[in-house]
């Protein structure tokens, strides 16, 4: 064999030897992209259709850090607002089949928006299924300190005597508030001259103003208020007090129950064994002392449900609300 030979064949070998290096260190380096690309596919989405600092947010956050001590797994709440919380939905229904992503929505998006909303751009039956039930509101009349009234027998009177001072407030057109207060004025037979505001925030601050004598919206809004003595919360919608001081519409003699609720649905696409785990670890960890008295703290009740006890509710709540929506004949672009 002749030296150039050699030569040749060990530079041949070195520059092999070389590639597979290469070779080597390329997959080393995939590696390294594909290891947190596989851990960022464990991690859990929890999407709040509302800006951060809502009672919608604040529950999301609660249960995000209750779930990643109990799972190991990796938790985060991400914010897509807009559309009155339509955006948010719209955003999860087109993620990709495969995104572990869970969104938190009440009422107003599930079950009042594909009723009163001609283009949706979401089917609630075909692109989510409900996860978990995690709390449960209740909704509140309000005055305020201009209307010399402090109980809600009074208030109908007042209305009934001012006809044209009359104006219900709702923190949104075509919201849970909105129909419920549909439901107070039926049931009080007086006129629902309904307005709807953009938010809680300058509902309160017209309330408070004297620029709107009465206002609908949750208890856990108003009562911080009355609390403050800023406004006079007259009656709550549910079956009992939450509140010792503050009797229920019922009691009053008006009889109109209702409730809101929070449920976390996740996309129709999720495989029904991931969506069955989480379901169970929700209801599990909504179950710790620690958790429910975060909630209860919030002016939230929460509730700790099966993925079947969550779809009962859902269908019975749709009962009594559809009604209500489709006999108001609001439609909305």
């Amino acid at each position: 064999m002749k030296l150039g030979t050699v030569s040749i064949r060990i530079r041949k070998s070195i520059e092999v030897a070389g590639l597979w290096a290469s070779i080597a260190v390329l997959g080393a380096i995939s590696a390294m992209a594909i290891g947190p690309a596989h851990a960022q596919d464990n991690t859990l989405r929890i999407v709040v259709p509302y800006p951060p600092g809502g009672s919608s947010d604040r529950s999301a956050r609660l249960l995000g850090e209750a779930l990643r001590l109990k799972t190991g797994t990796p938790v985060v709440v991400e914010n897509i607002s807009g559309a009155g919380g339509r955006l948010g939905v719209q955003q999860v229904r087109r993620m990709p089949a495969d995104t572990n992503v869970l969104v938190l929505v009440n009422p107003a998006l599930m079950v009042v928006a594909p009723l009163v909303y001609k283009s949706n751009e979401y089917d609630v039956e075909r692109d989510f299924q409900p996860i978990s039930q995690i709390s449960r509101y209740e909704f509140a009349a309000a005055v305020s300190a201009a209307v010399p009234v402090r109980e809600f027998s009074h208030l109908v009177a007042w209305v009934k005597a001012n006809p044209e001072k009359a104006n219900m407030g709702v923190p949104a057109t075509a919201s849970l508030p909105h129909f419920f207060s549909l439901m107070v004025a039926q049931a009080a037979g007086v006129p629902s001259n309904v307005v709807g505001y953009r938010g809680s925030a300058p509902l309160l601050t017209d309330l408070i103003g004297g620029h709107l004598p009465v206002a609908i919206d949750t208890l856990d809004t108003l009562l911080p208020q009355h609390e403050g003595g800023k406004l006079r919360i007259l009656g709550t919608s549910g079956e009992k007090r939450a509140v010792a001081s503050i009797p229920t519409l019922k009691e009053s003699g008006f009889n109109v129950v209702a409730t809101g609720w929070n449920v976390l649905y996740a996309k129709s696409s999720m495989p029904p064994d991931r969506a069955k785990r989480l379901a169970q670890d929700i209801r599990e960890v909504m179950t710790q002392p620690a958790l429910r008295e975060q909630f209860l703290a919030a002016k939230a009740e929460p509730v700790a449900a099966t993925q079947e006890q969550t779809a009962a509710m859902l269908k019975a709540f749709k009962a009594q609300w559809e009604p209500v929506i489709q006999k108001s004949g609001l439609k909305l672009d």
